[in-house]
This record gives structure tokens, C-alpha cells and sequence, in this order.
């Protein structure tokens, strides 16, 4: 059984449809959506509402960790832009971008993709997109070529406030219910070091606890995720579980393949 994964697909639809060619089974781990491109400030959400300059300047910010800066001069374009800060003026704003990405990339993915959220991505937003025989799936396991797959998605709190980071206690629920899995599939990693830094921003992103603690006691075969774009280590072994980091897909253009 071939199974080709991505993740961090951020945007690349024109890529995504071609990395499910030859696969038995495609599984996406979440972060459809571009809000932020620190490569290039041009891109995404964000610089579809403020303009590449202002863009630049927030990722500056962002990188340096000086949120509370971020947050400043996100609150005065606002205020240039629509005479205030009020969320339903930003929402109206970004929900056709959003409705728009959620768009191509449900397009692109197969009809028989199982995939999870990551912490980028609006699920409630992306519900209407979301094609027949796609099936998302979140503290949920289901059985494929007699293997059982564990799937949990989002992210866990942190200074980013992204959108779709869990709350400690419900995220390890949904971890809780993964006991016995052969193949956990996740959008953020354990939290192991060598995992979760990334070299290029220099910063630790946050990874869980409780995936740890799963996999050191039920020993999966493979724990799968991304989340961290340019990770220390893509790999490395728990016991007999391979964890594995299935790559930054907006970058690399292609999937992660497994052979079970």
C-alpha cells in the first residue's frame, strides 16, 4: 500500500493534484490556507488586504517575537483601512480570500483524501468546500489495508494566536482516543526538541506533550505530522515508533511516500 502525504500546503494547489498520482491512499495534515508568505510578503491573505510593505514589516515584527508590536501596527492599518478594528470588518475582508483558497485546494485534492486541520487553517469556513468522499478526521481512527490510522489536527496555544490552536486539555483528549493506532497521523509534532526547533526561524514551535507520552507507551509504527517547515531533524526514532516530519509541501512540491 503506497501513501503519499502532505502538509503545510499553504496555497500550492497547483502542485497538490499531481502529488496524489500513484498513490493508494493521499493524506493531507493540514495548513491549507496562505495567510502569511515570510519568503515572499507579496503573497497570501494578509498581503491581499495590506499591502506587501505593511506585510513585510509585520513578518519583520513577528520574527523579532515583538507580538505585542505585530499586533500594534496590524491595529493601526486597520484603522486606515476601515476606521477601526471591529472583527466583523475584518472578516468581511478576509472571507472571500479564504473562500477562495478553501476552494482550490479542495478542488485539487482527491475525492477520497483523508486529511486533518492544521493550526492555520478555519474549519468552519472550509466545511462547505469540502468535497464528497473528502473526509476530515479529528480524534478519530479508521482502518485501511488492515493498518489502524490515528488522526488529530490544530495546533496547541501559542504567542501566534493562530486560528485554530486547541486548548491543552481538549487536544490531549483527542490524542487519548488514538490508544492503539499503527500509523499516527498529526498536524503538529511530539514535543521533542530536535523536532519542533526551526532552524531557519530559530525558534521552537510548539509541539504536544501527550503525543510524546502515545507514542512512548503504545509504540505506533510511524508518527507522521509537519507543522515545523525547516525542522532540526525530519526524523528521528522513539523506541520502534519513526517519527517523521512529511515536509513543508509549499515548498518541496511534492509528497512524502510511504510504503506500508
Amino acid at each position: 500500500m503506497r501513501v503519499h502525504f502532505v502538509s503545510d500546503v499553504h496555497g500550492a494547489a497547483e502542485d497538490l493534484a499531481a502529488a496524489a498520482d500513484g498513490a493508494d491512499v493521499f493524506i493531507c495534515l493540514g495548513d491549507l490556507l496562505l495567510y502569511l508568505d515570510y519568503d515572499d510578503p507579496g503573497q497570501g491573505a494578509f498581503a491581499e488586504v495590506f499591502g506587501p510593505e505593511i506585510t513585510a514589516e509585520y513578518i519583520r515584527l513577528r520574527v523579532a517575537k515583538e507580538f505585542d508590536e505585530a499586533r500594534a501596527l496590524t491595529a493601526a492599518a486597520w484603522e486606515r483601512i476601515s476606521g477601526g478594528d471591529d472583527p466583523s470588518s475584518r472578516m468581511r475582508r478576509f472571507l472571500p480570500i479564504i473562500d477562495r483558497q478553501y476552494s482550490e485546494m479542495f478542488s485539487a485534492m482527491p475525492d477520497s483524501t483523508l486529511m486533518t486541520f492544521g493550526n492555520v487553517d478555519v474549519p468552519g469556513l472550509a466545511a462547505k468546500h469540502i468535497n464528497e468522499g473528502q473526509r476530515v478526521l479529528d480524534g478519530e481512527v479508521i482502518e485501511i489495508g488492515g493498518l489502524r490510522f490515528g488522526f488529530v489536527g490544530g495546533g496547541l496555544p501559542s504567542p501566534y494566536r493562530t486560528p485554530n490552536e486547541i486548548p491543552v486539555a481538549d487536544f490531549d483528549d483527542r490524542v487519548a482516543q488514538l490508544a492503539g493506532v499503527d500509523v499516527l497521523c498529526t498536524h503538529i509534532p511530539p514535543a521533542i526538541a530536535e523536532l519542533t526547533f526551526d532552524v531557519v526561524a530559530r525558534r521552537f514551535e510548539v509541539g504536544s506533550e501527550s503525543l510524546l507520552r502515545l507514542i512512548r507507551e503504545t509504540q505506533p509504527r510511524y508518527a507522521l505530522f509537519g507543522h515545523v517547515h525547516q525542522p532540526l531533524n525530519r526524523r528521528m526514532r522513539v523506541g520502534r515508533t519513526e517519527c517523521l516530519n512529511v515536509g513543508h509541501f509549499r515548498a518541496t512540491r511534492s509528497p512524502f511516500v510511504l510504503d506500508l
